[in-house]
């Protein structure tokens, strides 16, 4: 790709690699990959993986931006690593009605019935891209090109926490409630997010994801089951 990848300094402190300029599963890929490589390097306190770019923040006193720009270019040419193992989490949705207020006119958008939709968007294999812009927003790759859909014309103040949301080429699992602009058409019993649990983030870039339609009732009963303070479900591993 012409003119990648990019080595930007960003102040004294932090490094930004890009891969390219477009939402591509071969650039996150690669983001992913050289974030691994990095992950314990000596003098590095942070990693942050995009879409298709990587920052990486550094201590000056420790490692400069020279010679970190010496290890990431080492790291880039070389031999791609082998397939790593993928976590894969099947996250129950109930789309429709008082959990998806967007599904109808969205469906009706494109000509499709509510069942279509919601047929295309539980069988596709999504992709966690990145992990951002709320506590544990997990944005994903590989939504139907039938669902593609511009965002709303005008955003929500406030949108519930657990939303299955769509906007542009992508679909999104929020993770706290908060304001967008994205088409909300259901919700999952999951807390993607919790600051009190071991474990407060439950995805990660580079997992798979696949969604399981549920009714309302079995939302009210893993809704209560996932209130629990050691809540935590298992991924597959792909």
């Amino acid at each position: 790709m012409n003119g990648y990848p990019r080595l930007i300094a960003v102040g004294e402190q932090a490094l930004l690699v890009e891969f390219g300029d477009s939402i591509d599963d071969q650039l996150n890929a690669r983001v992913l990959a050289l974030a691994a490589a990095l992950n314990g390097t000596t003098g590095v306190s942070e990693i942050i993986p995009t879409y298709r770019s990587l920052t990486v923040v550094f201590d000056p006193l420790m490692l400069t931006c020279s010679e970190l720009c010496g290890q990431v270019t080492l790291l880039m040419n070389q031999p791609p690593a082998m397939h790593s193992v993928r976590r894969r989490w099947r996250v129950p949705v109930c789309y429709g009605g008082d959990y998806g207020e967007d599904l109808s006119a969205l469906a009706q958008g494109h000509g499709l019935s509510r069942e279509q939709v919601i047929d295309l968007h539980s069988t596709a294999r999504y992709r966690v891209y990145m992990v951002g812009f709320m506590p544990g927003f997990a944005y994903l790759g590989g939504l139907p090109e039938m669902l593609h859909t511009p965002r709303r014309a005008s955003p929500r103040a406030m949108t519930p926490a657990s939303s299955i949301n769509i906007g542009g080429q992508q679909t999104a699992i929020s993770s706290v409630a908060g304001p967008s602009g994205w088409h909300l058409i259901g919700r999952t019993p999951w807390r993607t997010f919790d600051a009190l649990r071991q474990r407060p983030f439950l995805f990660q870039a580079g997992d798979e994801v696949c969604f399981m339609p549920i009714t309302a009732h079995e939302f009210s009963r893993l809704d209560d089951e996932c209130r629990a303070a050691d809540w935590y479900p298992e991924p597959e591993m792909a």
